[in-house]
């Protein structure tokens, strides 16, 4: 590791939040099948999530497939399920011999039993590991987990006079994960598409111009560099 990142350490963000966009894009670019950016995808998230941990970060949280990524052909949806149950059953193992913890956040809704059970298996397999928590947001939108949220709080028969913005925390799919500290968004496009809406009131942004295949690790570093070097402010 640099000594530039040596020297940022303690000013990393405790919470990285990833959208990957454009691995179609990039398949498309280098004349390869559609669907093979998605898998080209998920290895790339498997090794900036590694080397997130190994800077200090605690928690990575990726956007791996939204409430409006149904709307894809179902050839495409199908591959992505099949491609998340791989990650859920063979690929775990690898994370979880690197000490990773891994969690599914997101709606159970549409998701098949096959998908349920082994991400439920995934997450027991992982559950006391130490090295980073890799939270999978799966079948996820922003305004849902909300919405979520809302119906068990009216459910639980919650008074409106106790209802603040720490109990409505403790209802989002995971209650236990700091707000995110910085969002890096690959292929150029500059929007959060309803990403973990409550948990980045306060996020930096950083949107960078290469496709999610092609996101290295220099260019994670880069973006450690830069978060370092911005003062935060909450509202003051």
């Amino acid at each position: 590791m640099s000594k530039v990142l040596e020297s940022i350490q303690n000013n990393n963000p405790r919470h990285l939040g990833l959208i990957l966009d454009g691995n179609r894009r990039w398949a498309k670019e280098k004349g390869l099948k559609p669907f093979e950016g998605h898998r080209r995808g998920y290895l790339r998230l498997r090794e900036i999530a590694i080397a997130s941990f190994e800077r200090n970060v605690e928690y990575v949280s990726a956007f791996v497939f939204s409430t409006e990524n149904w709307n894809r052909t179902k050839e495409e949806v199908n591959y992505l399920m099949d491609l998340l149950n791989w990650v859920a059953t063979s690929e775990i193992k690898k994370l979880h011999k690197k000490n990773i913890r891994v969690v599914f956040l997101g709606s159970k809704k549409r998701l098949s039993p096959k998908i349920l059970k082994n991400i439920h298996n995934a997450e027991e397999l992982t559950k006391n590991n130490t090295g980073g928590t890799l939270a999978l947001c799966l079948n996820y939108g922003g305004q849902q987990e909300l919405s979520d949220a809302i119906a068990l709080i009216v459910k639980n028969k919650v008074k409106p006079s106790d209802i603040n913005p720490q109990l409505i925390s403790q209802y989002l799919y995971g209650p236990e994960l700091p707000p995110i500290d910085l969002i890096i968004r690959t292929s150029g496009e500059q929007r959060l598409s309803g990403f973990m809406l409550w948990s980045a009131a306060y996020a930096e942004l950083k949107f960078v111009l290469k496709q999610w295949p092609a996101f290295t690790v220099k260019d994670l570093d880069d973006a450690l560099v830069d978060y370092a070097s911005r003062q935060r402010r909450f509202g003051t």
